[in-house]
C-alpha cells in the first residue's frame, strides 16, 4: 500500500452558532461557488452547539476573524491510503476499519495525535504539520510515502525528512472516555457535484436553520443526537444525516451503497476531548478491525464519532474491551445517566463515578 501525503493545508476550527449569521455568506462561497473560492478541502460537521470546519487556506479566508471562531493554531496535513496503485476517491469506502492497524496504531504507539475523516469516498488522516517527521519515520517501513508537490507524487523517504526530534515508541496509556450511543440511525451518502444545484435549498435549510428543529429535548436522553456532515473534496461531496432528515432530499439524486446499509453512531468524549491526546481513534478503531466490522470515523472540534453498520452491531461495545467509563458526576450525570441505566450494563461496561 501507499500513502499520500496531499497537498492541502488544513485549520480545523469551531464556529459557535451564536455568531451563524456572521458566516453564512462565506459557507454558501465554499458549498455552491467553490470555484470563486479556489477551496479544494471543505468539511462542515454540525453537533447540537456548534459546527467544526475543516478547510484548506484557501477556504480559510472565506471566514472571518471574530470570537465566535476558534481555531486550532497548529495546520493539519491530510494522509491517503492508497491500495494497488489506485485512491479509494470515488467509489465507497470500508471506512477506517481497514487502515487502523496499519496506520492509525502505528502513529499512536508513536505519540502522535490524529483527527480523522471518513467521507463516502475514502477516509483522511489528519495530522500536524510539524508532526510529519514522526509520521514518515513512523511509516515509512510500512508504506511507500508520496507528497503531493503541484499535483505530483514525490517518493519521500525517512531522510528526506529534518533531523528533527522524533518521537519515540514507548507505548501510550490512553484515558478511557465515555462512549454514548444514541437510538437515530444515520445515512452516508455522495452526490454528484452537478446535482448540487438542485438541492441548494434544502441542503441550506439543513445546514443553517437546524435550530429552528426541536432537537433539545430529543438531546436530553440521548434518545437522539442531532448530527450533520457535508464534505467537499478536490471534487467529491459526501454527506452524512440521520434518516429524519434524509426524507428531506430527493431520493433520486443521492447516491449511496447497493446495499444501502444504515450506521449506528458512538460518540465519544463526555467533554471536550482536547487535539494533544493519542489513541483516542487507536482505542475505538483496532477493536473493530479485529472483529472486521466496518466503520465510519468523524472527529469534530469537541468529539470523536464512530459510525458502525447496524447489520448485527447494535451490540457494538461489547466487541470493544470491557471498559470502565469515568465519569465527573458535575458535568455528565445529567446528561449521561439515562443513557447509562438503559444500556452501559447490557454492553458489559462498568461505571465510576
Amino acid at each position: 500500500m501507499d500513502l499520500h501525503i496531499l497537498e492541502h493545508r488544513l485549520k480545523v476550527t469551531s464556529l459557535s452558532k451564536a455568531g451563524l449569521e456572521r458566516y453564512t455568506h462565506g459557507l454558501i462561497k465554499l458549498v455552491f461557488l467553490r470555484d470563486r473560492t479556489r477551496c479544494k478541502f471543505f468539511c462542515l460537521t454540525e453537533m447540537p452547539n456548534d459546527y467544526t470546519l475543516v478547510l484548506d487556506e484557501e477556504g480559510f479566508k472565506e471566514l472571518p476573524r471574530t470570537d465566535f471562531l476558534q481555531v486550532v493554531e497548529a495546520t493539519w496535513l491530510a494522509l491517503n491510503v492508497v491500495s494497488n496503485g489506485h485512491s479509494s476517491t470515488g467509489s465507497q469506502t470500508v471506512g477506517v476499519t481497514k487502515i487502523a492497524k496499519s496506520v492509525i496504531a502505528p502513529l499512536a504507539q508513536h505519540k502522535v495525535s490524529v483527527l480523522m475523516l471518513s467521507t463516502y469516498q475514502t477516509d483522511f488522516i489528519l495530522v500536524r504539520e510539524s508532526d510529519l517527521p514522526a509520521v514518515i519515520h513512523t511509516l515509512s517501513e510500512e508504506f511507500s510515502i508520496y507528497r503531493e508537490v503541484n499535483g505530483e507524487s514525490v517518493a519521500v523517504t525517512s531522510t528526506d525528512v529534518s533531523n528533527g526530534f522524533l518521537k519515540s515508541k514507548n507505548g501510550f496509556s490512553p484515558t478511557l472516555h465515555p462512549v454514548l450511543s444514541p437510538k437515530n440511525l444515520f445515512c452516508v451518502m455522495s452526490l454528484d457535484p452537478d446535482t448540487l444545484p438542485t438541492i441548494a435549498t434544502t441542503l441550506m435549510d439543513v445546514m443553517f436553520y437546524s435550530t429552528s428543529v426541536k432537537w433539545e429535548s430529543a438531546d436530553q436522553d440521548l434518545d437522539h443526537i442531532h448530527f450533520f456532515s457535508f464534505s467537499l473534496i478536490d471534487g467529491y461531496i459526501s454527506i452524512v444525516v440521520d434518516t429524519q432528515t434524509q426524507k428531506r432530499f430527493p431520493s433520486n439524486l443521492l447516491l449511496t451503497s447497493a446495499s444501502a446499509e444504515l450506521w449506528r453512531m458512538v460518540r465519544i468524549g463526555g467533554q471536550p476531548l482536547g487535539f494533544d491526546e493519542c489513541g483516542i481513534v487507536a482505542q475505538i478503531s483496532e477493536p473493530l478491525a479485529d472483529a472486521d466490522i466496518s466503520a465510519y470515523y468523524i472527529s469534530t472540534f469537541n468529539f470523536d464519532h464512530a459510525l458502525v453498520n447496524n447489520n448485527g452491531n447494535l451490540n457494538l461495545l461489547t466487541n470493544l474491551h470491557p471498559r470502565e467509563l469515568r465519569l465527573n458526576p458535575a458535568h455528565y450525570f445529567p446528561i449521561c445517566w439515562t443513557f447509562l441505566q438503559r444500556d452501559v450494563v447490557r454492553f458489559g461496561c462498568k461505571v465510576a463515578y
